[in-house]
């Protein structure tokens, strides 16, 4: 536990072995429950991760967002964090964060990977990628956000049902951070991370997911 609140990370993965083996014994001792979310992996992924501690829940419908909505509908803790299992968002930063929202009081928290303190750890297509669909998140919903495909977020575990996002796929990152800032009782914050180069295969799909993320946001904009 962390300042007596159980505290749950919940990591969606498609094919990260690697990537787990250092990962999770990298969590900090306060973290109560890791739960991996398997996406029909063919690698060693579930397996590891049972190794290392996790509780693996499977789900067989590709998509980040369909992984996402299994791993979060297991969670028991009271604090919900998310990371990504290639080693890229700072598992050293989870009491940080948590210490932040409830030193703030906050719902909900997006962790910002900018500016980037390691310019090498994300390339120059991705970073223009994050660029056009933040600015739409702002053109859209008017609101300011530094890094709205962040994919490390640290919030009250209840807040997950209320907010319910709908996503399969990618959208589900900028979704759940749009959902949570447009919510009238939701009290939303960012706070800056340190990102790093991934571990393993990169499993994006860039050009594809970008337009996907993109038009996702303007159907949301059309939505309640």
């Amino acid at each position: 536990m962390y300042r007596g609140k159980k505290i749950s990370v919940v990591i969606p993965c498609y094919n990260e072995e690697e990537g787990l083996a250092r990962v999770i014994p990298s969590l900090p001792k306060s973290v109560d429950e890791i739960i991996v979310a398997d996406n029909n992996s063919t690698d060693r992924t579930g397996e590891v991760a049972r190794k290392l501690g996790a509780r693996v829940v499977f789900e067989a419908r590709k998509g980040y967002g369909a992984a996402y909505k299994a791993g979060l509908a297991a969670v028991t803790g009271e604090i919900t964090v998310t990371m990504d299992g290639d080693g890229t968002y700072p598992a050293d930063q989870i009491e940080e964060c948590v210490g932040h929202l409830l030193d703030r009081n906050l719902d909900f928290l997006s962790a910002s990977r900018f500016p980037l303190e390691d310019a090498d750890a994300m390339n120059f297509s991705n970073k223009v990628g994050n660029a056009i669909l933040t600015l739409g998140t702002l053109v859209l919903f008017m609101r300011g956000i530094r890094d709205s495909q962040s994919g490390m977020w640290i919030f009250r575990s209840p807040l997950y049902k209320e907010l319910a996002p709908k996503s399969d796929g990618m959208p589900f990152s900028e979704e759940i951070k749009i959902r949570a800032i447009r919510h009238p009782n939701v009290a939303f914050g960012e706070y800056h991370i340190r990102y790093r180069p991934r571990i393993g295969e990169v499993k994006l799909e860039k050009w594809r997911d970008g337009f996907r993320n993109l038009w996702y946001l303007v159907k949301l904009r059309c939505t309640r």
